[in-house]
């Protein structure tokens, strides 16, 4: 196991990227050595940050949580400020990170694990995992643009692979639809929208492959049943 995978996951840096920093400022030993970035670990080997042991959780959790709007997805704010994330909705676990990423104002399903093996289960492009979001656009959302949301706009980076867009339903003032993607780049859909001229107004997760959100309310975390966790791997 990479070393900045092992620190992440024990809950001696919130993420990867974090516990690379700690790696590059030599606070990390490796059986007695400073560590350097790309060292790799085994089971049995002492390592240290800051002279203190460091050790992965003996037991996993993973849970399903409704995040509301303003949260950040990550664990620890940047230097010096003082945002809303999800670590302040979540009970105190060693090593539990977000799988997955939803931006500040996207709202819903967000799965969270110390589970190493499965999150990366979740994240990794080739298990073309699907996400279903509900979207919400403001009205007029012409048929041309929809159907070229549907066909899958180019942007930045690439074409977009197809969604599949249903449920489909319009008010007045407002069309929402259930939108399906298995692909995980940034702000994509957020991205796609305004690519075909849709005004966005609202983006909301409802499901995660196997797992649904359902009725859990916002702000609030449910531990994931036994048959999603094996759907899940």
């Amino acid at each position: 196991m990479r070393l900045q995978a092992f620190l992440a996951r024990s809950g001696a840096a919130p993420s990867r990227r974090k516990a690379e920093a700690v790696i590059e400022a030599r606070r990390v030993t490796v059986n007695g050595e400073t560590a350097t970035l790309g060292a790799s670990v085994i089971p049995g080997d002492d390592i240290r940050l800051d002279g203190q042991p460091v050790s992965l959780p003996k037991s996993t959790v993973s849970f399903a949580l409704n995040k509301p709007a303003g949260y950040l997805t990550t664990l620890k704010d940047e230097p010096g400020r003082n945002r809303n994330t999800v670590r302040d909705l979540m009970p105190d676990h060693p090593g539990l990170v977000p799988a997955g990423r939803l931006d500040a104002a996207t709202t819903g399903l967000l799965i969270l694990t110390n589970d190493g093996r499965l999150a990366n289960h979740i994240t990794h492009p080739s298990r073309e995992l699907e996400k279903e979001y509900l979207v919400t656009v403001r009205n007029p959302a012409p048929e041309e643009a929809l159907a070229a949301l549907s066909a899958g706009p180019t942007l930045e980076g690439g074409p977009m692979l197809p969604p599949k867009l249903t449920n489909l339903r319009s008010t007045p003032r407002q069309t929402t639809f259930h939108l399906t993607i298995h692909e995980g780049r940034n702000r994509i859909i957020r991205r796609a929208c305004a690519a075909v001229g849709l005004r966005l107004i609202q983006l909301h997760r409802i499901r995660v492959g196997p797992v649904t959100l359902g009725d859990l309310p916002e702000g609030q975390y449910r531990e994931l049943t036994k048959e999603e966790l094996e759907a899940l791997r």
